[in-house]
């Protein structure tokens, strides 16, 4: 029988201590700044939905904890402070006024389940990311953006919202040993080592979704598919860039940016 779950876990605030940064380790703190920061720039993107959706990180240590946004805040409100800290079976660790999503909490407990280098999870609602997902066709290989990530993409097929605690299981058979899913009628999702190297296969994840969903406007029998092989051979190309090369070099720019255009997510 499928184990089910309310929309939104309540903390229980009477039994738990609140969130105190000098409790916590160097390491941890340094992850929700990392984690406040992503939520910040997916944001900034306009990847956003609301006060939906979730953006994961793992605390360091041997508790598989890991850190979720409190629901109801918006993304471009998120500070590292204000992160939740629950673990896999959805108990948070400290007190917080905010409830935690469970469909949050079912898909990216499945991914830190996955694998130790799973530190990072985000998933989106994105107008392109969503539209490439309804399409039968899945992501094409049309641009040069979208070869990098080729044979590293999976599929899942709608199960509804996320709620089932059942359908981690068939997250993990779908996912299998890629680090981005196209979760069909439902939207995008990318894990990483780290905050920065989830963001940047979400950045080219987004972006070849948003060059698809352009170029279809001409029709798909207009499409240039590139000569055969090439896909395979522009991702060989450029893997190294998924694993700390351009996550290492943009993330400190990154970083600037936010701090002139949302400052505050290191409160």
């Amino acid at each position: 029988m499928a184990q089910q779950q309310s929309v939104a876990i309540k903390v229980d605030r009477a039994t738990l201590p609140p969130f105190d940064r000098n409790a916590i380790s160097a390491a941890e703190w340094q992850v929700r700044l990392d984690l406040a920061a992503t939520y910040r720039l997916v944001a900034l993107h306009g990847w956003d939905d609301l006060v939906f959706t979730h953006i994961s990180a793992r605390v360091p240590g041997p508790e598989h904890h890991f850190l979720i946004n409190p629901y109801g805040l918006t993304f471009e409100e998120i500070t590292a402070s204000s992160l939740v800290k629950i673990d896999l079976s959805g108990k948070p660790q400290h007190s917080t006024p905010h409830y935690v999503n469970a469909a949050g909490f079912t898909i990216h407990s499945a991914m830190h389940m996955h694998s130790e280098t799973a530190n990072c999870v985000i998933h989106t609602h994105s107008d392109d990311g969503v539209a490439v997902a309804a399409q039968k066709h899945g992501l094409l290989p049309i641009s040069q953006t979208a070869m990098t990530l080729w044979g590293d993409i999976a599929y899942h097929d709608y199960e509804g919202v996320a709620l089932d605690l059942d359908e981690r299981e068939r997250l993990l058979a779908d996912m299998g040993d890629k680090h981005c899913m196209v979760l069909r009628n439902h939207g995008l999702l990318t894990v990483g080592k780290n905050c920065a190297d989830a963001f940047m296969r979400l950045y080219y994840l987004e972006r070849a979704c948003t060059y698809q969903v352009k170029a279809l406007s001409a029709g798909i029998e207009n499409l240039n598919l590139p000569n055969q092989g090439m896909p395979e051979h522009t991702a060989g190309l450029v893997q190294w860039a998924f694993d700390g090369g351009t996550g290492k070099l943009s993330w400190p720019a990154l970083l600037r940016k936010l701090d002139r255009e949302n400052p505050g997510y290191d409160a």
